[in-house]
């Protein structure tokens, strides 16, 4: 489903450069690779390397240390801006041929930067740390990144292995990443729609399962499901590529497994996963109420994979700028600076709204430069696409309270990410029911717990998924009807009685571009929403003096693991207190729904 009657907008990027053909963009291009031969000039002057015997604290070392710090969040945020600006032409056209080529040349220099960071850190890493901290002012401004690069360089193979590793990412890792989201963005089907056969690329074919017309969800789920049939082959091919080269590399590192590098990467610990999955295993009988509820709703006997985004009650259909407005409103009722970003955005064109042929499916949101990001979406206008606006101007937000900050304090796991994204989709969802009628509360607070049973139900399932994959992995490769039934199965053991187990979706390792850019993606999602209503709550209890010191952490979030964080608000990850705390509220809701349920249908 996809808005009529009004063009939805695309981004612009021209103030970066006035295009990927420009002498601009060809200019600021070989000012980075100056950059880059400047850095390495520096590496080589000092020996910036691991060391044989680690060198003194002196002002020497400090003055050396600092020079490369200094140099090394210049060039990053450089080849941060260049990488962004490159992949807002390929995110919504995987076709566009010159910003492909553009991109490939731009890996040589990522893997040039990359090679000298695994210098930096196996150099950092032999440094006394203690006295480097006490020694210079700008490492103690990035003590947690140095924290981290000492643990890194434990994991280091050796220079030359780390250096092939890197020089290898190019044409396997990183190619099999580049490989599906050109060939995912590109797959199309037919489905007749009203009579009429329509090719539909297959963003639109997705956006259907929003529809209220059980008919047409039906036909687009099964559009769907043959299309990734037919693609699946090589899109496995990717799947086993890139888990195989991370168990490899992970065992050559000396991590215990793939799931520790994820915990590192996170910031998190691995008894805050397991008290968090832990207590939201015990939520799944809640949400199986809210999926037979909303069958209910619908008026079936239990609800299929393709019902699980139906609209449910008489909600209005919000046009993009009917969103725009309700966002920015709301938003001012938080603060107005949290409005005046999301009006910045929607006047300086940052959001790509409309599903499109050769556009990636799905919706993120890139930090560019300074205070400016750029939002993808595919946007339907119903209250589930203002929400996915609301929660990537969120990130948008989270990113400008990080712009004074360097690209190494900058740098936020994906747990702490989706802090504000979900604050702020909160914001909207909590007005929106305060100002609807019956029928249309149902509405938005179904939308809402569809969004919260993806995060917490089907993203355990897809941490199941990916735990089997990469244990049996290890020993093989998987074909694509042995990823179908892992997947399957992962989906029966959490959503359970509450969908129709006939009717699910085995290709769901297909669909989600998450697994071919990073590892166990999933949990992030998970700590990111209940981290979020942890907060929301404490904004309720204490509005005034909550707002400075959320945006002090939100700014502080690449600068320090998440328990030591949470511990500002005082929360404790650690005890599923806390978590249960947040899952409480969406059993609330729950129960609300199941009320709305019962008065909307008798």
């Amino acid at each position: 489903m996809q808005e009529t009657g009004t063009k939805l907008p695309k981004w612009d990027v021209t103030n970066v450069y006035p295009g990927l053909d420009t002498p601009e963009f060809e200019a600021g291009y070989q000012s980075l690779v100056k950059g880059i031969g400047k850095l390495e000039a520096l590496f080589e002057e000092h020996a910036i390397q691991r060391p044989g015997n680690p060198p003194e604290i002196n002002k020497d070392t400090v003055q050396i240390f600092e020079a490369a710090l200094e140099q090394i969040n210049v060039v990053t945020t450089q080849v941060h801006t260049l990488r962004t600006y490159i992949f807002t032409f390929i995110a919504t056209d995987s076709r566009n041929t010159l910003a492909q080529a553009k991109f490939s040349a731009f890996q040589n220099q990522e893997v040039r930067i990359a090679k000298l960071f695994t210098r930096f850190v196996a150099w950092v890493g032999s440094l006394n740390l203690e006295s480097l901290l006490e020694k210079s002012n700008a490492a103690r401004k990035h003590a947690y990144t140095l924290h981290n690069a000492h643990i890194q360089a434990k994991h280091q193979m050796s220079p030359a292995e780390e250096i092939l590793a890197q020089e290898l990412n190019v044409t396997g890792g990183k190619a099999w990443a580049k490989f599906y989201n050109n060939y995912a963005s590109q797959i199309t089907n037919q489905i007749q729609i009203q009579g009429e056969m329509k090719t539909l690329p297959m963003t639109a074919i997705r956006n259907l399962a929003f529809s209220p017309d059980r008919e047409i969800r039906r036909q687009a789920y099964e559009a769907e499901l043959a299309a990734w049939e037919e693609s699946a082959m090589p899109i496995a091919a990717a799947l086993n590529s890139l888990k195989g080269q991370m168990l490899t590399l992970s065992h050559k590192r000396g991590w215990d497994s793939a799931l520790d590098v994820a915990l590192f990467d996170n910031h998190i610990d691995r008894e805050t996963l397991e008290v968090m999955m832990q207590t939201a295993k015990k939520s799944f009988p809640h949400f199986r109420r809210y999926l037979k509820a909303k069958a209910r709703a619908l008026g079936v006997p239990t609800l299929a994979w393709y019902d699980i985004f139906a609209p449910v009650g008489e909600s209005r259909a919000w046009t993009f700028e009917e969103a725009k407005s309700f966002i920015i409103t709301q938003f001012g009722g938080y603060s107005e600076k949290l409005a005046g970003l999301a009006k910045r955005a929607f006047d300086e064109n940052w959001i790509d709204a409309e599903p499109r042929d050769g556009k990636r499916g799905g919706a993120f949101c890139a930090w560019l430069q300074g205070e400016e990001s750029r939002i993808l979406s595919n946007f339907q206008p119903a209250y589930s696409g203002m929400g996915t606006l609301a929660h990537e101007l969120g990130h948008a937000y989270h990113n400008m309270t990080r712009a004074e900050r360097t690209y190494l304090q900058r740098e936020t796991p994906m747990t702490l990410a989706e802090t504000a994204s979900n604050f702020c989709e909160i914001i909207v969802r909590d007005a929106a029911l305060e100002q609807a009628e019956l029928s249309e509360q149902m509405a938005i607070l179904e939308a809402s717990l569809q969004d919260a049973c993806q995060v917490i139900v089907d993203i355990t399932s897809r941490f199941i998924f990916e735990s089997e994959v990469f244990e049996k992995r290890q020993a093989r490769e998987l074909s694509v009807e042995e990823l179908n039934t892992i997947m399957l199965d992962a989906q029966r053991a959490t959503y359970g009685d509450g969908l129709d187990e006939t009717l699910l979706h085995p290709y769901m390792w297909a669909v989600k571009p998450h697994y071919y850019s990073a590892t166990f993606y999933n949990f992030p999602y998970m700590f990111g929403l209940l981290f979020g209503l942890g907060l929301y709550a404490c904004y309720q209890e204490n509005p005034e003096s909550f707002i400075e010191q959320y945006d002090d952490l939100l700014s502080a979030t690449g600068m320090d693991n998440a328990a030591d964080l949470a511990a500002r608000f005082g929360i404790d990850i650690h005890t599923a207190d806390f978590w249960q705390g947040s899952l409480d509220l969406l059993i609330e809701n729950i129960d609300r729904f199941e009320k709305l349920v019962e008065e909307y249908t008798v």
